[in-house]
């Protein structure tokens, strides 16, 4: 008798166990394939401002850039 309810109870665990884990496993597949469909690289709207200028992009520059990452460090 012992045994029968020691089995039963081990079921309900395992089952219980594994229905959380099929939600859980759902639950993430859902929320990355809603950041998936977002577009990350879409033109901005409105009055967007353009960060770097054409002058500091150059080769030339990589030295100051350097710099000041290390002294904002941003």
């Amino acid at each position: 008798m012992k045994f029968i309810k020691l089995v039963i109870q081990t079921l309900k665990v395992f089952i219980l166990f594994t229905g959380c884990t099929i939600l859980f496993y759902y639950a993430i597949m859902w929320v990355s394939e809603e950041y998936r469909n977002q577009h990350r690289y879409e033109e901005p709207e409105g009055k967007a401002v353009k960060v770097v200028s054409d002058g500091m992009a150059s080769e030339n520059n990589w030295y100051d850039r350097l710099i000041m990452f290390y002294l904002n460090g941003e």
